[in-house]
Formats: C-alpha cells, structure tokens, sequence
C-alpha cells in the first residue's frame, strides 16, 4: 500500500510540472502576442502619418514624383505584409522611404519652415521612438520564449504541444546601417 502511495505521489508531481511547463509556454507566448500588437499599433501610426507627409511635401516638391510613388508603393507593402519577417522587411522599406521624402527638405526652405511639416516631423520621430521601445520589447519577449522552448525539460513537449520558436523583428541591412548615424534635424 505504501509503494501504491509512492507512485502515486510521483504521478502527481510529474503531472503538476507537466502543467507548471505547459503554462509557463503559454505566457511566454502570449507575451510575444501582446509585444507584437504593441509594434503593429506603432507601424499603423507611421503608416498614418505618411499621407499627410506626402501631401505637404507635394504642396512644395511636387516635380519629385519618383520618391512619393515610392513612399506611396512601401506604405501599400507594409500594410498587406504578412508575418514577422514580411512585416519588418516591408517596414524597413518604408522607413527609408519615408527618410527620403524627409531629405527632400533640406532642398526646400519653404518646407522646413512649414508648421505642417514640423508637426508631422515631431509626430514620426515620437511614433518612431515609441516603434523602436516597442521593437525591443518584442525582442526580449521572443527571446524568454525561444529559451523557455529550448530549455529542458521543456524542450522534450514544446514542439509537441505546438510552440516553435518565433522570429525576432529584425531592422534589415540597410536600416540598421541607417540607424548607426544619428539624424540631424534642421529647422
């Protein structure tokens, strides 16, 4: 009787971690979920401000169609993107555009001293910190949880139970290059 108490007890114990791992997964999950969320929230706010970036800019740049086709072509990519890496190439693609339509007013006085441009200058340097906290937290939100997928002995049931490991949001060459210069802002 006391051995049946013992396997018993075993049982138990190994039941309460197999639920203690499978919760612990799911958290770790739902935390990449809600980290995500929080990005897609900023990209739609970047995304937002650019026709009414495009639009004053037109107002002074019109003979520059090239780089507004494109602005107009990388927010249309980035909105249908699908999936981490989709997402955060297409992005990527975007926030060089969108640096580019920005350039165009260091040729244009006017437009620097426009209060309109200034405003949505402010507006996309506070969406693009806010997009830049918000990437680092889902970062480190993927990385708990590729960990706690490939630790043991979690490792032995995660893939099992359906959690892979995820993809952090990567910047891209060319934005992380662009990053590595701090911008300089002249009004």
């Amino acid at each position: 009787m006391e051995g049946l108490y013992v396997v018993l007890g075993l049982v138990a114990v190994v039941v309460i971690a197999l639920i203690l791992i499978y919760n612990n997964l799911v958290a770790a999950r739902q935390q990449c979920n809600q980290a995500f969320a929080d990005i897609d929230v900023q990209l739609k706010q970047r995304r937002d401000l650019v026709p009414n970036l495009v639009e004053t800019v037109k107002a002074y740049a019109s003979h520059e169609r090239e780089t507004f086709d494109r602005v107009i072509q990388a927010r249309s990519a980035a909105q249908s993107a699908k999936g981490v890496h989709d997402q955060s190439q297409a992005e990527a693609v975007l926030g060089g555009a969108i640096r580019g339509v920005i350039a165009l007013a260091e040729a244009y006085p006017d437009l620097k001293a426009n209060t309109n441009f200034q405003q949505l200058q402010v507006q996309l340097e506070s969406v693009e910190d806010k997009l830049a906290a918000a990437r680092r937290f889902f970062n480190s939100a993927v990385a708990d949880f590729n960990q706690s997928v490939q630790s043991f002995p979690a490792n032995l049931m995660a893939k099992g139970w359906g959690f892979i490991e995820r993809e952090f949001f990567d910047l891209g060459d060319t934005e992380r290059a662009d990053l590595s210069v701090a911008p300089q802002v002249k009004f």
